[in-house]
């Protein structure tokens, strides 16, 4: 169980650093993030890494609960 934490975990970070990012470092500096939240639409590959991310995220959390009990 706990080896399928770290396969999980090391997935997890994999994919969130694939991920491409929604601000850039410009304007994380400078705050100027009017259109960090804007509606877009993912496709393709980018909308499989983001839905992957949300179930790989899921299981984390459901395996940290019942490694827990």
């Amino acid at each position: 169980m706990l080896t399928l934490l770290m396969v999980i975990s090391v997935l997890l970070i994999i994919i969130v650093l694939l991920q491409s990012g929604k601000a850039e470092s410009g304007n994380i500096i400078t705050g100027g993030n009017a259109d960090l939240f804007m509606n877009r639409k993912e496709r393709g590959g980018e909308l499989f890494i983001t839905r992957l991310t949300y179930v790989l995220g899921i299981v984390f959390f459901v395996l940290c609960i019942v490694i827990d009990m």
